[in-house]
């Protein structure tokens, strides 16, 4: 705990509290969407599919508005995608009450959803430069990913969570919380003095997209799409197990389930070995997951589904953070911003792609079938892993590289 009070120290609690709960409206938000149009229209899959588009529409985003933060700050950049994605929410909310098609509010979901602000990936970036600043040793950095990557967990825990306490009150309620968190919390981030301290113009202009895309990266790229599928396809099927039990709201909260093992398990990275390399850490967190997704396959009832969600988490917050950490190991340094939300974009389209699938599934055999897909992209996340293991061990700086950034 001292490393965390001392990450922490640098740049005091407000800070830690406003870049938490600034990610949370885009936990809220697909959950929301999905929940939302799935009642007024009845269907998993058009609910799926709004959803979708918003993730979708985050994920092709995101890079290209980390690109902008790399070049020209994050506080302009931020600052705009805060208050237009809150009005695209509003107007989500605006039109699914209407007689308009589905198709519309798909339409005004994909606005929404591309100028949503990746908060998480963002704050990783002003940490190095934060911790440099202070004349902070370098290991504080990784203490900082340990923690980025269990705050995106607890985000993604208390975003269902709110979005199933606040669907007791009406479907619509989530969203409008979403757009005002978003308003105050994201808008707030984006001025915060940490943003300017990040903020180092680019000696080379004509950077571009293919010095980024790596090969090392687009590994991490495929690992993340891969995870993101999961988030998808399990809020599917635990919407149908809720849904048979007469009770839908309880979607949130136990898709919460998920995260709530991750995060113990995220904060509890600092004490692993450094000899145990990233690349291999890589491998076993994607083995544990599957071996611990297949009872997925046996569960037919909310209290069987809440353990395995549990324990399931237990390897997920320790498989994103060591993709995130190998990101920012194979990235140049004046490209961090692009790197991290370009992994936050392939999560969202993992996320578009599962919850699509697994929501067309449903309609048709049930929790099962979507369950299935999770089993599914367990399988691309080990693979990845596995295969990509030698690409990611050479894309890696050289320690001490690392540590002189």
């Amino acid at each position: 705990m001292s490393q965390y009070r001392s990450l922490f120290g640098l740049t005091g609690l407000t800070y830690v509290v406003v870049a938490f709960l600034g990610r949370i409206p885009l936990a809220m938000s697909q959950l929301g969407v999905m929940l939302l149009v799935a009642d007024d229209t009845g269907s998993y899959g058009a609910g799926g599919a709004c959803a979708g588009a918003l993730a979708v529409a985050n994920a092709v985003a995101a890079p290209w508005w980390g690109n902008r933060a790399d070049r020209f700050g994050q506080r302009p950049v931020v600052l705009i995608q805060s208050l237009a994605a809150a009005t695209g929410l509003l107007v989500v909310l605006a039109l699914v009450p209407t007689d308009l098609a589905w198709g519309w509010v798909a339409v005004a979901a994909t606005v929404a959803g591309f100028f949503l602000p990746q908060v998480g990936p963002l704050a990783r970036v002003r940490w190095r430069p934060v911790a440099e600043r202070a004349g902070a040793p370098s290991k504080l950095v990784d203490t900082a990913f340990s923690y980025e990557g269990a705050a995106d967990e607890a985000a993604f825990v208390l975003g269902p969570a709110l979005v199933g306490v606040l669907a007791l009150l009406g479907p619509s309620v989530a969203l409008f919380v979403a757009a005002a968190m978003l308003a105050v919390f994201g808008t707030w981030f984006a001025l915060h003095e940490t943003a300017r301290i990040t903020f180092q113009a680019p000696e080379d202009e004509g950077t571009s997209t293919a010095r980024l895309l790596t090969p090392a990266l687009q590994v991490l790229c495929l690992a993340q799409l891969a995870i993101g599928s999961v988030f998808g396809s399990v809020q599917n099927g635990t919407s149908v197990l809720a849904t048979a039990a007469g009770q839908p709201g309880l979607t949130g909260l136990f898709h919460a389930l998920l995260g709530i093992g991750s995060v113990i398990a995220g904060l509890s990275l600092t004490v692993l070995p450094a000899r145990w390399s990233l690349p291999a850490r890589l491998r076993w967190f994607a083995l544990a997951f599957v071996l611990l997704a297949l009872p997925l396959l046996l569960v037919d009832s909310l209290a069987q589904l809440a353990p395995v969600l549990l324990v399931l988490g237990l390897s997920v917050a320790p498989y994103m953070i060591t993709t995130f950490t190998l990101g920012e190991r194979v990235t140049a340094p004046s490209r961090t911003g692009a790197a991290m939300t370009l992994l936050a974009g392939a999560t969202g389209l993992g996320y578009a792609v599962g919850a699509a699938v697994a929501g067309r599934l449903a309609d048709h055999g049930g929790h099962t079938p979507a369950f299935a897909v999770t089993i599914c992209a367990g399988a691309l996340m080990l693979l990845t892993a596995w295969l990509g293991g030698p690409v990611l061990q050479r894309g890696q700086r050289p320690r001490a590289l690392v540590d002189a950034d």
